[in-house]
């Protein structure tokens, strides 16, 4: 019998990530705002953990019922066996988010949620599971609608787009989820070159040379469902050996480029991209955005430039963004220039008109991915005055 799945996303990949999910094996993909319904049997959830580079979770739905009180909640959760599917042993978090609930309370009714699930252990002879709210083995997910409540266990633990390699603890101002998102909105393919100037820790590099190394994104990492009773270590290490097997070698001229005007953060994307084992695709360079010249007579040049928060960085920017402008204009005719921005002033800053304008969120910030396509002669030429004889 297939299962229920809800992979949540970045708002604005909901299409790419039904696309994905469908390679993966998924059926039956609904879209909604913020994630991606699926069907599949429950071993789908090592594959799609694995290999999704969109989503941001994978829940197992495991009930759904109607509901109207606090005891409500309580009866349906107390009616799961819970011992089916994880140990006592194991610790456990829930959370619990709601849209138009007739519920006061959400902390109340989350902890009615987590006294069903310990007294039925304690009803089925167990010791109750400890809770643990900063790593819990176990986490279970509920969704209240107005009339709905909706129960999951989480099968990924960490959030996706903690892939592994970025082992330093910092907060990077793209996801790797979302840098993936943007690649694949870009139509960027591993034989196309591409250009982040402002690469930051590099994320968008990395996650394109992952890409095109054909690399699982989850491949060095562990996820929920190996605490759950049902995980099958054999089958998980065939499929990781699969994976492993599908991995390309890097290629002799790399066609993939990050520059930074910090020295630190490009040592630090230097880090991350080792610790991917895929450093030998991505060309890294300390220069100012400002000054590059294209690397190919083609190509995708994809950033997320910085965002302008209190007055004297939008200065600046006001200065950066008319001379990447200029310097695309002059350098990079014949590529395809994208920025991903919450800035809606960027088009205009930069003096180039978008032929793209896609809606993203970065978090809950409202973004855009801008798209221009740099022609030649995109630079006003400077008419020569003709000599007058005298």
């Amino acid at each position: 019998m297939d299962e229920t799945f809800f992979a949540p996303c970045p708002r604005g990949l909901e299409n790419a990530l039904a696309s994905e999910l469908v390679l993966l094996g998924a059926i039956a993909p609904q879209i909604l705002s913020g994630g991606v319904f699926f069907q599949g049997e429950l071993s789908l959830a090592y594959r799609v953990n694995l290999g999704s580079r969109l989503a941001s979770r994978i829940l197992w739905r495991i009930a759904q019922q109607p509901y109207r009180s606090e005891h409500d909640l309580y009866a349906i959760a107390y009616d799961i066996n819970w011992t089916h599917h994880f140990s006592a042993q194991r610790t456990l978090r829930v959370d619990l988010t709601a849209t138009r609930s007739p519920l006061t309370s959400l902390s109340f009714a989350t902890l009615r949620v987590k006294d069903a699930i310990c007294d039925r252990f304690r009803a089925e002879g167990q010791p109750r599971p400890s809770i643990d709210k900063q790593s819990p083995d176990v986490r279970v997910h509920v969704y209240l609608s107005d009339k709905e409540a909706s129960l999951y266990i989480d099968t990924t633990g960490e959030a996706l787009f903690k892939r592994g390699y970025r082992q330093l603890s910092e907060d990077a101002p793209l996801r790797e989820n979302l840098a993936a998102g943007l690649l694949m909105l870009t139509n960027w393919g591993p034989d196309i070159p591409l250009l982040d100037p402002m690469c930051g820790s590099g994320t968008i590099a990395i996650e394109a040379a992952l890409i095109a190394a054909r690399q699982a994104p989850g491949l060095h990492r562990n996820f929920g469902f190996q605490k759950l009773n049902w995980f099958n270590g054999q089958s998980w290490q065939r499929l990781k050996q699969k994976a492993r097997d599908a991995i390309r070698p890097a290629p002799k001229s790399p066609t993939i480029f990050a520059g930074d005007l910090s020295e630190d953060a490009i040592g630090r994307a230097r880090t991350y991209a080792a610790h991917a084992n895929i450093a030998d695709w991505i060309v890294f360079s300390a220069s100012d955005a400002r000054q590059r010249e294209a690397p190919a007579p083609t190509g995708i040049w994809l950033t997320n430039p910085p965002y302008g928060v209190r007055l004297e960085d939008s200065e600046t920017l006001a200065v950066l963004y008319p001379a990447l402008g200029a310097t695309l204009k002059k350098h990079f005719a014949g590529w395809h220039a994208w920025f991903f921005s919450n800035d809606l002033q960027l088009p205009k800053l930069v003096g180039l008109k978008p032929e793209r304008r896609i809606p993203l969120f970065n978090g809950a910030l409202d973004c855009r991915l801008y798209g221009f396509k740099m022609v030649e002669g995109s630079m006003r030429r400077v008419r020569q005055t003709p000599e007058v004889s005298s």
